[in-house]
């Protein structure tokens, strides 16, 4: 039987009711933040202070964003966020940066169905901007401007990936 209580607030009462919210968070899914960190970052400045000089033309820039997700147990999974970003300009190497930045992340009450997507959506979602943030402070202390990278749709991420993922074990059943 759910306990009505009064709380005061601001001179107005208010009726909450207890029960019925423990029952309910037991259930919900969740995805909770664990901790965050950089695994590895690499930062090429290979023809310093040559490829510090002002230029005509902007370096043109390649960038590669690639996600992974490994378990740690049944509902603790690590995350990671590869980030590769290579500038040339007149086919010369200007810098190359590499981060990989991860996270710990618990899921709790996610159905089998939602947890690919929470894992390769959600989850990179939440890392990116602090990704993006460690990208952009090492182009500026490598000497460049901060290297700032555009939003990424994760979403479409995980769907070209499971459309590769498909096709690959279609050819796979052709060759058997």
């Amino acid at each position: 039987m759910a306990k009505d209580t009064k709380e005061k607030t601001n001179g107005a009462d208010k009726k909450t009711s207890e029960a019925p919210k423990a029952e309910a968070s037991q259930d919900v899914p969740s995805l909770n933040i664990l901790a965050q960190y950089i695994k590895d970052l690499s930062f090429e400045n290979p023809k310093a202070p040559m490829s510090l000089r002002p230029r005509e033309k902007a370096p043109e820039i390649n960038v590669s964003i690639n996600v992974n997700a490994n378990p740690m147990s049944e509902t603790d999974f690590e995350v990671e966020l590869k980030i590769e970003a290579n500038a040339k300009a007149e086919d010369e190497a200007v810098f190359a940066a590499e981060l990989l930045y991860a996270g710990v992340f618990r899921l709790n009450n996610m159905p089998d169905e939602s947890k690919a997507p929470a894992l390769l959506i959600e989850c990179p979602r939440l890392l990116f901007p602090f990704a993006r943030e460690v990208l952009a402070n090492a182009t500026r202390q490598g000497g460049f401007p901060p290297l700032l990278l555009d939003p990424v749709d994760f979403a479409a991420l995980f769907q070209q990936r499971a459309a590769e993922q498909q096709v690959q074990a279609q050819m796979a059943q052709k060759a058997n």
